[in-house]
């Protein structure tokens, strides 16, 4: 009797943990249409993916790129004999400054910021364009640069992580990569699973006058497509690669862009000396989508002070809420996660206070659930902290300590993790392999994919959900041989009763000692 009442009362708190954890993603819930009629629909916090270039600042490298100061003439692209135009920054109708890079597009005529010729040359004519955010920012759609001039013939797009005070590259385009760059010239769709993250040049972008050829494009969703398919339609097995792989949303991830202009458009094989009014930069506009990078702790951000901020939640703080709020760092700060309960988990920070405090709080939260209980014969199992036997392969640092079988259990496992000492996966994610017990990314989400080959000893990823084994191997990847006779049946039934055993203690433990 009491052991139905004690696994009664287990499954009502596991329901409203449940319903606790639902709590968090309270503020990042949507309704949606189902079979089943209008639903809620829990999802990961993150802000609205939108134009970020209202919100950046250009700079020009070297500052005086810009034409018109001294006011000089330049040929109507395409035709190097037309060559009565004029730039002059004086002049509001014949200037093209910078921020006419970020303008409404559809005027007529069209607005764009114009570079000087190349009335130097032989000496190049090299320009560097930095946008900068002054916060970190996710990238969600491509990036796309229109040239009201020809596109450049050699033409780097470099990103920062630190604010400017290291670049990397990320693409490079030329109308000869070997000769330019000293690489093949490759496309995205060229790129696989396990080269979705090279960095390549290519030749596509970088010749051509036409009207229809004005556009270079870093093509952000064809990588995303590479993981979700090519509409996106599944984005889960997207946002499992997120959450298991750094180097994956840093990918996506910038506080700055910068555009090196390092030839540009001839239309030829030599460069016409006598007509260098013809050769300069001009840009009429920039897109680029993306959102606030907030780590998965907030649904929006705010511009004020001419600064982007995110509005954090989950007792988090910071620009990015990338740290836990003062007395709420009563365990490590964590990225929430893309993928929703029972999946994922928002990371909320937890409270740092006196432990005197917190078990007070616990206790009216556990009272508010079980108001009354009757009186219970069984002996109370006396229950403290004990840190010293409370080991938990940092997914936890909270344990609670049963005397009556001397054993120390960890409490809240985080990174997808359960057991004992946090050392197992739980349901629905399997042992990463290559990830040591206390790595973050120790358990990864159950989903396969034949092209990185995650399913082991010849069996076939089915539908990128799970792994069809040969006759001889079981488990979520075929990694395990399986046993003659019942061996593994027998092991199965002690982990249960181990399991239900020490279930029972920690929840008659909690009712007796209230």
């Amino acid at each position: 009797m009491y052991l139905f009442l004690v696994l009664s009362l287990h499954t009502l708190w596991v329901a409203v943990s449940i319903a606790m954890q639902h709590g968090h993603y309270d503020m990042c819930k949507t309704q949606t249409k189902s079979d089943e009629g209008i639903v809620w629909e829990y999802m990961a916090c993150q802000p609205e993916s939108k134009d970020m270039t209202p919100y950046l600042k250009v700079k020009l490298d070297p500052p005086n790129s810009t034409c018109g100061d001294p006011p000089e003439p330049f040929c109507a692209m395409g035709n190097p004999y037309m060559c009565n135009n004029e730039c002059d920054a004086s002049t509001k109708e014949l200037a093209h400054p910078p921020e006419l890079m970020f303008d409404a597009e559809g005027r007529n005529p069209s607005t764009f910021w114009q570079s000087l010729t190349w009335k130097n040359y032989p000496a190049p004519l090299q320009i560097n364009i930095t946008l900068s955010w002054g916060k970190t920012i996710e990238l969600t759609q491509n990036i796309a640069i229109t040239f009201e001039s020809g596109r450049p013939e050699k033409m780097i797009l470099e990103k920062s992580l630190d604010y400017g005070l290291t670049w990397q590259p990320y693409h490079f385009y030329a109308a000869d990569c070997l000769d330019a760059f000293r690489m093949e010239p490759k496309s995205v769709k060229d790129l696989t699973a396990s080269t979705a993250l090279d960095i390549i040049c290519t030749e596509e972008y970088s010749t051509g006058y036409a009207a229809h050829t004005k556009t270079i494009s870093f093509e952000i969703k064809d990588r995303f497509a590479i993981f979700a398919g090519p509409r996106l339609h599944n984005m889960a097995s997207l946002y499992s690669q997120l959450d298991t792989t750094k180097t994956l949303r840093d990918f996506f991830t910038v506080t700055d862009l910068r555009i090196r202009l390092l030839k540009p458009a001839t239309g030829a094989t030599f460069v016409d000396e006598r007509n260098l009014e013809r050769y300069f930069y001009a840009i009429s506009d920039i897109k680029i989508h993306g959102r606030c990078k907030c780590n998965l702790h907030a649904n929006s951000c705010t511009f004020t002070n001419n600064r982007l901020a995110c509005d954090c939640e989950h007792n988090t703080t910071g620009p990015d809420c990338e740290r836990c709020k003062k007395n709420y760092q009563g365990q490590p700060w964590s990225p929430g996660s893309y993928l929703t309960i029972p999946k994922g988990t928002a990371n909320i920070c937890v409270s740092s206070m006196p432990s005197t405090v917190r078990d007070k709080k616990e206790k009216q939260t556990i009272t508010a659930v079980f108001p009354k209980v009757a009186h219970s014969t069984v002996p109370p199992a006396r229950v403290s902290s004990h840190k010293r036997d409370c080991y938990c392969y940092g997914h936890s640092n909270r344990c609670t300590y049963i005397e009556v079988v001397n054993t120390a259990v960890c409490v809240g496992c985080r990174h997808n993790t359960h057991g004992q000492q946090c050392e197992k996966c739980k349901r629905g994610f399997h042992r990463n392999g290559s990830a040591k017990l206390d790595d973050v990314n120790v358990c990864l989400a159950n989903i396969c994919d034949n092209e990185l080959l995650r399913c082991q000893n010849g069996g076939v990823c089915h539908n990128n959900k799970r792994c069809l084994c040969p006759p001889d191997y079981t488990g979520i990847l075929c990694e395990k041989h399986k046993c003659d006779g019942d061996c593994y049946s027998k092991s199965g039934q002690e982990s249960i009763s181990q399991n239900l055993y020490l279930i029972t203690i920690i929840i008659v433990t909690r009712l007796c000692t209230f």
